[in-house]
């Protein structure tokens, strides 16, 4: 009795075990692939290049100056407070003082040198005219000697007299001629020196030479500022800040596809979500190299009068070099994605185009390649080729051309695991794992 039930016992075992075998491989053998699939859909492209930019005021002016000393005060904005940064300023408006004791010392002695080259010109304006006239007394005394001659009226040597003062008196009065010369130029020296001198006191007082807004003040009261070979800059200016440019740096290899009036799109991370327009003005022709990478400077110009737009915000821009209205599009998956040999229907499996592109399966026998030129549709088990001709991107939808094709097709984008019809049941923890295997699927290829 006890071996009956012992074989009894053990048959039942078997009968468990082989169950549980059978309904492993056929939940597994159940397992199909299954294809993830779009719809073709009918839509406008735009084809862009993006890079990263800097938005800039459309025109700045540095103001340095020009001469060196302490800066004292600030001047006075258009609502009445010191100038710092951000104030509106108009043409005129003073910036800055700097100490001008220094300058206004040099402008006195300066004025003394011009008023005594003045006197020295009178008083040789007057020595000319003393010249001048013992020239004709000199003269008329010559004059006298040549009709009287060497007689017994006139001695030779009163005659030789005569003459030699009148030659003498010729000489002296271009000897006062030359000293009149030279006392003008001295004038004229001290007059330059004068005007140099004041404009050095007048460089003292920093003054806008535009209508702008202080975006940067590089100095403050009580520092001494000095001017050598280069002015050193104390305020720099935007003109209008209702009128900003993004400087642009592009690749060389996209270059190619901008031009002058190319609409322009972009955004700064102060403002997320909304887009700025804009279109090209120019491109620089000074290209830079960062890392063997070739880039040009390119200059979007914008409008601001909202003033959103700070100086030197970063922003990311796409320049718009295309633009298709009411094309056929699919994900860039669906162009991108090569099937199986295996996966392949049969009859289109053996196509020499097909085979060529197509993933090698299992047994190896097929060649790798890319999947241009075709896209797959589905008929659940196997997917099919649609050739098809590949336009523009945006980067995530890509335009397609085919007689095959049309609106509503549904294309492969990828690869799925269709599960037997009990998957989502939870498996009992208490079934054992036969083979090494569970209750959960298995993974895709």
């Amino acid at each position: 009795m006890k071996r009956i039930l012992k074989r009894v016992l053990m048959l039942a075992a078997v009968a468990i075990l082989v169950a549980l075998g059978i309904g492993y491989f056929a939940k597994n053998g159940s397992e199909q692939p299954s294809f993830k699939t779009i719809a073709v859909e009918r839509g406008d492209l735009q084809a862009v290049i993006s890079a990263t930019g800097t938005v800039e005021p459309e025109e700045v002016v540095d103001v340095g100056a020009q001469v060196a000393g302490k800066i004292v005060s600030f001047g006075k904005d258009r609502s009445g407070k010191q100038i710092d940064y951000g104030s509106e300023i108009e043409q005129g408006t003073i910036l800055a003082q700097i100490d001008d004791s220094l300058y206004a010392s040099d402008v006195a002695q300066a004025k003394a040198q011009l008023d005594q080259a003045k006197a020295a010109v009178k008083r040789a304006e007057a020595d000319l005219g003393q010249l001048q006239a013992k020239l004709v007394q000199a003269e008329r005394d010559w004059n006298r000697a040549k009709k009287l001659g060497p007689s017994d009226a006139l001695s030779q040597s009163d005659y030789d007299a005569a003459l030699s003062a009148f030659e003498v008196a010729k000489a002296n009065l271009e000897v006062g001629k030359a000293s009149l010369a030279q006392s003008k130029n001295s004038v004229d020296q001290a007059a330059a020196s004068l005007r140099r001198n004041q404009q050095n006191l007048d460089y003292c007082t920093i003054i806008s030479p535009v209508k702008g807004v202080i975006i940067d003040r590089r100095v403050n009261i009580g520092q001494t500022v000095v001017s050598s070979l280069n002015a050193p800059s104390l305020f720099l200016i935007a003109k209008d800040l209702k009128r900003m440019q993004v400087w642009v740096a592009v690749n060389e290899a996209d270059i190619g596809n901008i031009s002058a009036g190319q609409p322009v799109s972009f955004t700064v991370d102060a403002f997320p979500g909304q887009v700025f327009l804009g279109e090209v003005g120019k491109v620089r022709l000074n290209a830079t190299m960062t890392q063997n990478v070739v880039n040009y400077t390119v200059e979007v110009i914008t409008d601001n009068s909202s003033g959103k737009l700070l100086p030197y915000l970063t922003a990311n821009v796409k320049f718009m070099t295309s633009n298709r209205k009411g094309v056929l599009l699919v994900p860039n998956a669906a162009v991108r994605w090569v099937p199986q040999q295996e996966q392949i229907s049969p009859e289109n499996r053996n196509r020499p185009e097909i085979r060529k592109i197509s993933k090698p399966g299992p047994d190896g026998a097929a060649q790798a390649g890319s999947g241009g030129g075709f896209i797959w549709t589905t008929d659940e088990r196997f997917v099919k080729p649609i050739s098809v001709r590949v336009g523009m991107t945006d980067g995530s939808m890509t335009e397609v051309q085919g007689d095959g094709i049309q609106e509503g097709t549904l294309v492969v984008v990828g690869e799925a695991r269709k599960e037997s019809a009990n998957a989502g049941t939870a498996a009992s923890p208490f079934t054992p794992k036969l083979f090494g295997g569970g209750g959960g699927s298995r993974g895709g290829r």
